[in-house]
C-alpha cells in the first residue's frame, strides 16, 4: 500500500484510489452520491482530506454487507460534516442495519426454498425436469407458465392423460 507522508493533508483522486482500493470511477460515483466530498484546486483537480479514507472504508464495508448507498448516505449525514466515522459509529449504525439484514436473509431463504420446491412444476421453463417431468414430455408441447392453464383447459374438456407431469398450483 503506498504510504503518504504525514505532512500531506490532502490526497489526489489517484492517491485516494491507491490507498482505499476503490477505483477512481467509484470515488467519483461516491462523490456524485454525496458519500464523500472534495475541494477543487485552481486547476479544477479534486483534493480529498485524509479523513475521506475512513469514509470510503466505511462505505465499502457497508456495501459488502448489502446496505444500499442511500442508507449509507443517510447514516453519514448524521455525522458532523467531515468527521471520520469511528468504531462507535459503525457499531451504532450496524446495529440499526441488523434487522434490515435479518429480513433480507429471511426473504432470500424463502426465495431459495420456494425455488427448490417449485422447480419441478414446469413454470420455470426448464428444458428437462427430472423430478416431475421425466424426459420433458410436456415441454415438447408447450413451455413455461402456459402449462398450468393448458392442464386446466384439458380438465374441463376431458381427464388429462397420466404423463408423469405435475403442475404447481402456487405458481
Amino acid at each position: 500500500m503506498p504510504q503518504i507522508p504525514e505532512k500531506v493533508h490532502e490526497l489526489t483522486v489517484g492517491q485516494l484510489s491507491a490507498r482505499s482500493g476503490a477505483a477512481v470511477s467509484a470515488l467519483h460515483f461516491y462523490e456524485s452520491k454525496g458519500l464523500i466530498s472534495s475541494r477543487r484546486t485552481s486547476g479544477n483537480q479534486r483534493r480529498y482530506s485524509r479523513d475521506v479514507l475512513r469514509r470510503v472504508a466505511f462505505v465499502r464495508a457497508a456495501q459488502r454487507v448489502g446496505i444500499p448507498l442511500a442508507t449509507i448516505r443517510d447514516a453519514l449525514a448524521e455525522l458532523p460534516e467531515e468527521r471520520t466515522p469511528t468504531r462507535e459509529d459503525w457499531a451504532r449504525l450496524s446495529e440499526t442495519w441488523r434487522s434490515e439484514l435479518d429480513e433480507r436473509i429471511t426473504q432470500l431463504n424463502r426465495l431459495r426454498n420456494h425455488l427448490t420446491d417449485c422447480i419441478g412444476c414446469g413454470c420455470l421453463s426448464l428444458e428437462t425436469c427430472v423430478l416431475s417431468n421425466p424426459d420433458d414430455i410436456s415441454g415438447e408441447r408447450l413451455t413455461g407458465s402456459r402449462l398450468l392453464p393448458e392442464r386446466r383447459k384439458q380438465q374441463r374438456t376431458a381427464p388429462a392423460p397420466a404423463t408423469g407431469t405435475a403442475s404447481c398450483e402456487t405458481c
